[in-house]
């Protein structure tokens, strides 16, 4: 058994099941056996099932809520929106279909392409959002007609174990599997000869490792990996309005947000502003154990990012940046840093954070800053801030990310695709895109004469 630590209290929360090789070998097994029964279900079939997993999830919020926030430390308001999302997402990606295109239908032959299921999906998710990554996945696999096994980060195994049961009583045997352990897990599932396909949402560091755990049998892939997004705020904004939605873009979640805004490049003439009231907010939010009342950031999930954030703190410092505000505080808790106008090539500026520290970077000219702003091996997301939509527009076009948004950030949709380039994956996940992704064309040609 693997203990599951608290990072508010470093108390155990829990403990989860170690998944041995040949536990794991019968549960794909399973899958596999599953799922050609599952396949030949209607397509509306299917979707009753999709319908009735989020009647589940909205039955037990409270319960999932509370797991989520014991073992990844989010305010548990914040964790009841996360497990609520799943039972939204559900629902939504309920409404898509698979289309079929008819290539030929004439007096000499009919065609026609279809999209069928791979079969057994590998569905491996972060520590940051146990249940809410569970939607990009689950969702549109389950509709295709594919099995799912899914592999929670060892750090929040609990919510995503207890969904599984909660589930059993709903879905068929062998459709939807949760397996737990350490180490030697992923790399077992990823190389595992009976996974079809692996939709892995992490870090990029671990996704090259996914990647070429899946290159001895082919297995398809969707990486959805990091990110280091840019937010440049145009000189007509509100300094008081956009202060506050760029830290909560910033600093939402503890800063552990694949899209989170991680480096915030304004203009000079509104920088000092912005930077001032960004400098009030974070000596002002409450931070503490997510599940007391009022708290608004929980500490950083877990020891390991702790580290990482608390070296690029430490890096800054001894480089002699300008920290505005913040530092490290007891345990894994963190107070919102902020860094005045570090130099481009400083690490704050070049990693990826994930975590309660953030660059404010000046610029006094677009074309320089839409240059700076793609200067990364990140292209995840983006955003531009502004009076006027359609100049912010002209610059979000010429922004290199998956999605850039235009006066918001993070706003995701069921029906929308989502994705990133460069180091940040490969494939979309959501929308028609993404449930596509987890089929494979197939093409039946008949020949009439």
């Amino acid at each position: 058994m693997i203990d599951v630590i608290d990072p508010a209290t470093g108390e155990v929360a829990g403990r989860a099941p170690d998944t041995t090789r040949e536990q794991l070998d019968a549960v794909v097994a399973a899958a596999r056996a599953a799922q050609p029964g599952w396949a030949a279900r209607t397509v509306d079939e299917r979707r009753g099932y999709l319908r009735a997993i989020a009647d589940v999830v909205e039955a037990n919020t409270g319960e999932l809520a509370r797991l989520v926030t014991r073992e990844q430390g989010k305010p548990l308001p914040v964790a009841v929106a996360e497990v609520a999302g799943l039972a939204y997402w559900l629902r939504e990606t309920a409404t898509l279909d698979l289309p079929e295109t008819v290539n030929q239908d004439d007096g000499e032959r009919l065609s026609i392409t279809r999209h069928v299921p791979l079969g057994v999906v590998a569905a491996i998710t972060p520590w940051n959002y146990p249940i809410g990554q569970l939607s990009f996945k689950i969702s549109p696999a389950l509709l295709a007609g594919n099995t799912v096994v899914v592999k929670p980060s060892t750090f929040t195994p609990l919510s995503t174990l207890r969904l599984g049961e909660l589930l059993g009583d709903v879905l068929p045997q062998g459709i939807l599997t949760v397996v737990t352990g350490g180490d030697d897990l992923g790399p077992w599932l990823t190389a595992h000869p009976g996974i079809d396909k692996i939709s892995f949402t992490g870090s990029t560091v671990t996704g090259r490792a996914v990647m070429a755990g899946a290159g001895a049998s082919l297995t398809r892939v969707t990486l959805e990996l990091g990110g280091n997004d840019p937010a440049i705020v145009l000189p007509d904004v509100d300094p008081e309005e956009v202060a506050e939605q760029l830290f909560w873009a910033a600093f939402g979640n503890a800063g552990q947000i694949c899209l989170a805004s991680k480096r915030i490049y304004l203009h000079t003439a509104v920088y000092d502003r912005v930077a001032a009231r960004m400098v009030e907010l974070a000596e002002q939010v409450k931070i503490g154990n997510g599940l007391d009342d009022g708290v608004q950031l929980g500490p950083i999930s877990n020891t390991r990012q702790y580290g990482t954030v608390l070296d690029l703190y430490r890096d800054a410092v001894d480089s002699g940046y300008d920290i505005l505000t913040g530092g490290p505080l007891d345990g894994l808790f963190f107070r919102p840093t902020l860094i005045g106008n570090p130099p481009d090539d400083a690490r704050i500026v070049r990693e990826e954070q994930f975590g309660l520290v953030l660059p404010l970077l000046r610029f006094d000219d677009v074309d320089e800053v839409i240059a700076r702003a793609n200067t990364s091996e990140y292209a995840l997301g983006a955003s531009v801030w502004s009076a006027d939509p359609e100049a912010a527009r002209a610059v979000a076009e010429r922004l290199d990310a998956g999605t850039v948004w235009v006066n918001e950030v993070m706003h995701l949709s069921p029906l929308v695709p989502f994705g990133g380039s460069k180091q940040s994956g490969i494939g979309v996940e959501s929308g028609q895109a993404g449930l596509l992704a987890f089929t494979e064309r197939r093409t039946l040609t008949v020949k009439r004469r």
